[in-house]
């Protein structure tokens, strides 16, 4: 599997403090929970991939088409 790989998979998605002063990232699909816990310093290194994959899909679309 690939990142460009679609599946037919349904998931929840929740981000938030822990109440250690961590960043949760919390993961749940069909009956498996994967919590992943980032120091802050971390989720904010996360959070400008997330942005710049951002920009990168945009620039494909805007660019002429959408790639699969």
């Amino acid at each position: 599997m690939s990142i460009n790989t679609e599946r037919e998979i349904e998931a929840n998605l929740q981000i938030g403090p822990t109440d250690q002063g961590m960043v949760r990232i919390f993961i749940e699909s069909q009956g498996i929970e994967v919590p992943m816990d980032f120091e802050p310093e971390e989720a904010e290194e996360i959070a400008e991939e997330i942005r710049a994959a951002a920009a990168q899909a945009r620039a494909v679309t805007e660019g002429g088409g959408k790639r699969r």
